[in-house]
């Protein structure tokens, strides 16, 4: 079965190469329309995004398995969060409490569809964030796995063809 694990990293850096490698985007959007596991973070995100965009304008495509269109800013958003999943995803059930951390100088240039997470932002207001769809999740949110190892444990079970292992999460709201 297997899975793809897309972490953080530059794409930005890189964007005219991953743009151009289209054999690579289709091979990811096929392993993604295929149902076995995709879990993008950060420049995951936005590599399995529809387009990236340099602060100059210049458009890149990407892979286009998430609706989302990235660009870069000269603003940083950092921080550290404890989030609700709102759905059901390769790596935890709907309503599950994780915690996890944003450094991004990138921005989606619409409202999410199908979010991942929910958290307070520092202003005290809501913030969703995320893509949340069948077998892909994709976020600015790095994971800290090692706070729950349910989450690791899942997501081997759903790369290893099985479903989703349940996962012994606390519901900490």
């Amino acid at each position: 079965m297997g899975g793809l694990l897309l972490g953080g990293g530059y794409p930005e850096a890189h964007a005219a190469a991953l743009s151009a490698n289209r054999s690579m985007r289709e091979a990811v959007r096929a392993f993604a329309a295929s149902g076995r596991p995709v879990v993008g973070e950060c420049g995951g995100l936005m590599y399995l995004g529809e387009t990236l965009e340099h602060g100059s304008g210049i458009r890149f495509e990407m892979c286009g398995v998430v609706p989302y269109r990235t660009r870069m800013t000269p603003g940083l958003t950092l921080g550290y969060h404890e989030a609700t999943t709102l759905a059901p995803s390769v790596l935890a059930p709907a309503g599950a409490v994780l915690r996890g951390h944003e450094f991004h100088h990138s921005v989606l240039t619409h409202a999410p569809t199908q979010p991942a997470y929910r958290w307070t932002g520092g202003d005290g207001q809501p913030v969703t964030e995320g893509y949340a769809a069948g077998n892909v999740l994709a976020s600015y949110l790095h994971l800290h796995l090692a706070a729950e190892p349910a989450l690791a444990r899942r997501l081997v079970g759903a790369c290893a063809g099985g479903h989703a292992a349940p996962a012994a999460l606390e519901n900490r709201s």
